[in-house]
């Protein structure tokens, strides 16, 4: 049977992506206030030193992506898994984690500016000074910016998504004030970009932090009998992604250095004008792969195979059109946005920035597959395929090529050279895929190369949708009669129909009639070692069973009948509200 659930998937992802747009965009948009400040106010000196300092924050930017992909991986696999103590743990031990790494980084990025060592960075004296003291102010705000990215993982995996939206826009509206005062009206010149944004970045954290530290919060940081040994388990899982980062920092050097030797500042200044606000849009793919991530690694904990693979034919089906509109749109506007930084089209550095916005954004779609793998092979154990990916996306693909064509085409290579990079990545996906399988793969299973013993197979599963009350007693007997052809056992078989029946009907009865949504109730039956797995889903507000069984009345033993026989009957049962969804499973 064709399953249904790929709607209710697809749903609850574009219900999740603005946030983690938002999230991902606030880099971003502090890059591009700094930018168009330092452009427009202090000139491309101080725009140089934001784009030599970009390796720096790739670097950080790593430590945090592989502290939060491998925690928000592992938490996924738990939540999926109903493991509500080994949750809290790996919390912990990634907030302790992340502290160190942020104090590590705060001492080397200061010392860095205070002991005038921008020498490092740039053989120009008149760029130096600004790099220093611009390295000084970012200082500030490392500690903020590494704890606010574990927080508002851990807010998506609690369903508050409200914290993080109102975060992010007090977050943006301060770095636009805090410009403004240090840069436009005190003239502190690098030094103001770089604090503005760190004193921004201290505003975000303690809005987030707030709701970790009240009785709402299920996860609460515990330094108590924490579980050590399980940090290696959060670094080994988050390598490959901070391989990524951490490979885009010697591709940024090696970058610079080659933009430099053939073209000058004036080829810095216009590639950091074309990253910056771009830097805005690469929000757009970032978040696709966080909400698949939670949702790929949740899938990975339940062995849900059929998830799985529709989380990624959304990716690929919906998220990488979107993105080719996306870049599109950007091709054909490509001159607006050049005029944001620089006016006079006879500047050099006006086309060259222009032909950034062209052709950059060509990468995007692609990026997104490279995304979405990657995401997959952390959560599955493909350790080869995310390292192979981190290394090429990271520098090989971009740094090789513009190697090659920079001689040939000057500038221009370096924003071709991210689109050949998306073409390999893909090729080696598809490579690994072909090599595992022996064949072409056939379907999305192949692709992924999902093993044959994950999960339950199409054959021994049942998948089915309800959107009202008229569909339950149908669905009731369906239940029953596909038990009963699997050999199930006729007493087995009808409580499965009677718990389908019961729960279902409560769920349409009173979680549809709580608000003015449609919703939909998701159904799945699944035979496995003789079991019968019984799991539904519904996107009502959170109603959990277990909870409102232990409050009914003992006495009176007409009340709550439908609960009473529910639990009567199940031999397991389990209730979770995962990202906003209601999951009750049952084995029978």
């Amino acid at each position: 049977m064709k399953t249904k659930e790929k709607s209710v998937i697809f749903k609850t992802m574009v219900r999740l992506l603005p946030v983690q747009v938002l999230l991902a965009a606030i880099g971003s948009v502090n890059a591009i206030v700094s930018s168009l400040f330092a452009s427009n106010t202090v000139g491309v000196n101080a725009m140089s030193a934001v784009g030599l300092f970009g390796p720096v924050s790739m670097i950080i930017g790593a430590v945090s992506t592989m502290l939060v992909g491998g925690a928000t991986i592992l938490c996924g696999q738990y939540i999926g898994k109903n493991e509500p103590e080994k949750i809290q743990n790996i919390f912990s031990l990634d907030i302790v984690a992340a502290f160190v790494a942020a104090v590590i980084f705060t001492v080397i990025v200061g010392g860095t500016g205070i002991l005038r060592l921008g020498w490092f960075f740039t053989k120009d004296p008149a760029v130096e000074p600004y790099v220093n003291m611009y390295f000084i102010g970012q200082a500030v705000g490392i500690i903020p910016q590494i704890l606010s990215s574990q927080l508002s993982a851990f807010l998506s995996l609690e369903n508050k998504a409200r914290r993080t939206l109102t975060a992010s826009i007090v977050f943006i509206a301060a770095n636009l004030v805090l410009n403004y005062l240090f840069v436009y009206v005190m003239h502190m010149e690098a030094l103001g970009l770089a604090l503005a944004s760190s004193c921004g970045m201290w505003v975000f954290f303690l809005v987030q932090a707030e709701y970790f530290m009240s009785s709402k919060a299920s996860m609460h940081f515990v330094f108590k009998d924490m579980k050590w040994k399980e940090t290696a388990q959060i670094v080994r899982i988050g390598i490959p992604g901070a391989a990524g980062y951490g490979y885009q920092a010697i591709r940024g050097v090696i970058v610079n250095t080659l933009i430099l030797q053939y073209v000058g500042n004036v080829g810095i200044s216009a590639f950091t004008a074309a990253n910056s606000l771009l830097g805005f849009v690469w929000a757009i793919p970032a978040g696709m792969q966080a909400v698949s991530r939670m949702m790929i690694s949740i899938s990975v904990g339940e062995e849900d195979r059929q998830t799985l693979t529709d989380v990624m034919r959304n990716a690929l089906f919906c998220f990488v059109p979107l993105m080719c509109a996306i870049a599109a749109f950007i091709f054909v506007t490509s001159h607006f946005w050049t005029q944001l930084y620089y006016r006079d089209a006879a500047d050099p550095v006006y086309m060259m920035t222009v032909w950034g916005f062209r052709i950059l954004p060509m990468c995007m779609p692609l990026s997104v597959i490279c995304m979405h793998f990657t995401c997959y092979g952390q959560a599955s154990g493909k350790d080869i395929l995310t390292n192979i990916l981190a290394a090429v996306d990271g520098v090989i693909g971009v740094a090789l090529f513009t190697f090659l064509l920079m001689p040939l085409i000057g500038m221009n290579s370096v924003y071709f050279a991210n689109v050949l990079n998306g073409v390999m990545t893909t090729i080696v996906i598809l490579g690994y895929a072909v090599i595992k399988n022996r064949h072409i793969p056939r379907n999305m299973s192949e692709l992924m190369v999902i093993p044959e013993d994950f999960g339950v197979p199409e054959e021994d599963r049942i998948d089915i949708s309800l959107r009202k009350m008229e569909d339950v007693v149908k669905i009731s007997e369906r239940i029953q009669n596909e038990c009963l052809e699997k050999g199930v056992d006729e007493r087995r078989a009808n409580l499965a129909g009677l718990f389908m029946e019961e729960m279902a009907g409560n769920i349409i009865s009173h979680g549809f009639a709580k608000d003015n949504k449609k919703h939909r109730v998701d159904i799945r039956v699944a035979f496995k070692n003789d079991d019968i797995i019984l799991r539904i889903k519904d996107d009502c507000k959170p109603f959990d069973p277990k909870e409102r069984f232990s409050l009914t009345d003992n006495q009176d033993k007409t009340s709550n009948i439908g609960l009473r026989t529910v639990f009567g009957i199940a031999r397991d049962i389990d209730y979770q509200n995962i990202l906003g969804m209601n999951v009750l499973q049952m084995k029978i």
